[in-house]
């Protein structure tokens, strides 16, 4: 095999890959392992973390496919905005044709796995996931309504209760605690980047929240979610799914998210609505990193 040739190789599986929004589908499967580590009391056994593994890949393959499908979608919209113009189906390296035959063996591969290795119950809430975002969000409520963020983030909100219904064969309540999370922390995580990103969302035609609605009211709902979500994420301790730990972590979080929320209210700047999105991005992490520490800590 010549250098050229292997170069081209390396740069088409580089194309594939990046359909499949890495940085995105990596904090959905750690999602998901959270779910699992807090379905299974005390330390695993080898058998569960098997489990733990083969349900990692079955959602990362069907998140991977919802994300290539949801390129092949929006890759006029990607064209016009900064921060997607680069993904391969916007520039035209890969045809429509391609990245469709690559999401649905992505998406076959992983809901296989998760079906035959898993069980039926995640299979089916996983696809549910993948009809959520790529069809229901993605072609539906995204073009039509500034609430797309919202109602859509029902699909996002998803990974912990896939997770937990791997492990346990059901959902429990706990589940729908780590959900409510994630789906409250969604509209403040993506209105922060819709404010700097805002003449991106309008010449693509997007109904974002900052678009319809206005950079002012848009910075009041960034502050009014965070305050709801400030009590969502108490809920662990309140129900004793979580011990201190998680609690201290939680507070500290919260009450630092609010702060940007308050600081980008009152004075607002793009340099601070980025942080404030980075800042979003950090509070979800550690916080789900903080029950996976008190889980096998305490």
């Amino acid at each position: 095999m010549s250098a050229n040739s292997l170069t081209l190789q390396v740069s088409v599986f580089r194309q594939f890959y990046a359909l499949t929004k890495p940085r995105v589908v990596q904090l959905i499967v750690f999602c998901a392992l959270i779910g699992m580590v807090l379905a299974v009391p005390g330390v695993p056994t080898w058998a569960e973390v098997r489990l733990a593994l083969l349900a990692c890949l079955g959602i990362w393959l069907v998140a991977g496919a919802a994300a290539a499908f949801n390129c092949i979608v929006e890759k006029g919209i990607d064209a016009k905005m900064k921060r997607t113009a680069w993904r391969p189906t916007a520039k035209g390296e890969l045809d429509d044709k391609q990245t469709l035959l690559f999401s649905a063996v992505l998406c076959i591969a992983g809901s296989t796995l998760l079906y035959v290795w898993v069980n039926p119950l995640t299979m089916w809430l996983t696809f549910a996931t993948f009809v959520g975002y790529a069809v229901v969000y993605t072609v539906i409520l995204k073009p039509l309504t500034p609430q797309n963020i919202v109602i859509g983030g029902a699909s996002g909100a998803m990974p912990p209760v896939l997770g937990w219904a791997a492990m346990a064969g059901n959902v429990g309540p706990e589940a729908f605690i780590l959900f409510l999370i994630i789906f409250l922390w969604t509209p403040p995580h993506f209105w922060a980047l819709a404010l700097y990103r805002v003449e991106d969302y309008r010449k693509a035609g997007l109904p974002m929240l900052p678009v319809t609605h206005g950079n002012e009211f848009t910075r009041l709902m960034v502050l009014l979610y965070t305050f709801i979500l400030f009590a969502a994420c108490l809920m662990p301790y309140i129900f004793g799914m979580s011990s201190w730990i998680y609690l201290i972590a939680a507070l500290g979080l919260s009450f630092g998210f609010c702060l940007y929320a308050f600081w980008l209210w009152r004075n607002y700047s793009d340099a601070l609505a980025r942080k404030t999105f980075r800042f979003s991005l950090i509070h979800l992490s550690v916080l789900f990193a903080a029950l996976l520490v008190d889980h096998y800590v305490l």
